[in-house]
């Protein structure tokens, strides 16, 4: 055990099944340990680092921006966090407003507040309920947990949860639990933990519109598909629908944290409902801007199309070529997945692939997920996915 693993082990509570590799730096999507041996990142944190490691304009930003403000109240107004708001309501095209928090946890909390006050003031008597859906995951707080629908996440050492919260298999089974106390149905159009399970685009907008009707919300969780990570701005313009609550976070700051829940209700909140100490700070907001600037550029260009055109090709080649190990390639965009015939093979390559230089993810499903950065290359892209060979070779 080196010195670090014993600090770790020491001072830090061991709610993660940690690796002791220490990286210390990064470039683009690769990432480099203590003894210099390199890395490709096909995880990017979690689908956190949209723009990969150390780049440039990112880093420039928020050095600037920490010289001059990092931090004040939100009594007061902070101009980048406005600014900020604008571009995601004009990128996303809907007519909204957002509140800012600190993780898609906390947006999701946001979320089902807007959904709580909705069911309170907008029906003659209380609506409450929020359906979510079996393998989705919408965050470890008491309330999200709860939300997630996914028993094995719903641990008695945690219990009592907050009630309000009703689960179904399929999106086709939303409409008979539904019932005089439901306010709003969450979703993820494609179910990151879940499996990287994207949903069909027709049931997602016949269920818009039905809820729609009823006046009850579509509340849709992209902290894992917004922000480009589906090839557009949000995955919910790729279904063409209209939600009432969109809730984003991971890729937006690039690594700084930040969480949105942006809401066609502009009224819904009063002063003193809803706050964030750390919400929508200079610096968050400021990498958020920046965030913002480089993807549309890249998906304007044309980049962004080669690259999942580029990752989608391998993924297909390996699904195809490899049926005694892979089902099936799943996901959109760069939110990626090969979903393995048993948990023991997923075990297997995710072990295989880290000791040949590659860090991929697991996810529900059996399936490995690939999250790489927004902005990775075509040689990383390669070269990430010439370890993985020789890794699935090994084993």
């Amino acid at each position: 055990m080196n010195d670090l693993e014993r600090l770790d082990k020491e001072y830090v509570l061991g709610s993660y099944a940690r690796n002791y590799t220490n990286f210390v730096r990064g470039e683009g999507a690769k990432l480099y340990d203590e003894s210099g041996r390199e890395f490709i990142d096909f995880a990017s944190g979690i689908g956190v680092s949209s723009l990969g490691h150390a780049h440039p304009k990112l880093s420039a930003a928020i050095c600037d921006q920490a010289s001059k403000l990092i931090h004040i109240s939100n009594l007061q107004v902070i101009e980048p966090q406005a600014r900020l708001a604008q571009r995601i309501v004009e990128l996303s095209g809907y007519d909204m407003r957002c509140f800012f928090g600190n993780s898609g946890a906390e947006a999701n909390e946001a979320a089902i507040k807007i959904a709580r006050k909705y069911g309170e003031t907008r029906f003659a008597t209380k609506r409450y309920k929020v359906i979510t859906l079996k393998h989705s995951f919408h965050g470890r707080t008491i309330t999200t947990v709860k939300a997630t629908g996914q028993k094995e996440m719903h641990k008695p050492d945690f219990s009592p949860y907050p009630a309000g919260f009703a689960y179904v298999d399929s999106i086709d089974a939303v409409y008979e639990a539904i019932d005089d106390e439901t306010v709003a149905v969450m979703i993820e159009l494609v179910q990151g933990e879940g499996g990287v399970q994207p949903f069909e685009r027709a049931e997602v907008q016949d269920l818009a519109k039905f809820l729609r009707s009823r006046e009850l919300l579509l509340i849709v969780d992209e902290v894992q598909t917004g922000v480009y990570r589906t090839g557009e701005f949000l995955a919910s313009q790729l279904y063409g629908i209209e939600p009432d609550v969109i809730t984003l976070a991971k890729g937006l700051g690039g690594g700084v944290p930040i969480g949105v829940a942006m809401t066609r209700l502009k009224e819904i909140f009063k002063p003193g409902d809803h706050g964030s100490t750390f919400g929508g700070n200079y610096l968050s907001t400021r990498a958020g801007l920046t965030v913002l600037e480089v993807l549309e550029r890249e998906q304007e260009n044309g980049a962004l199309a080669e690259r999942i055109e580029r990752f989608s090709h391998y993924l297909e080649r390996l699904a195809e070529s490899m049926p005694e190990r892979f089902t099936e390639a799943v996901g959109l965009g760069l939110m990626r997945g090969l979903r393995c015939r048993d948990a023991a093979t997923q075990g297997a390559i995710l072990e295989a692939a880290f000791a040949e230089g590659l860090i991929v993810l697991k996810a529900g499903r059996n399936t490995v997920r690939f999250l790489p950065p927004l902005t990775i290359s075509s040689e990383e892209i390669d070269e990430g996915f010439k370890r993985f060979e020789k890794a699935l070779a090994t084993l």
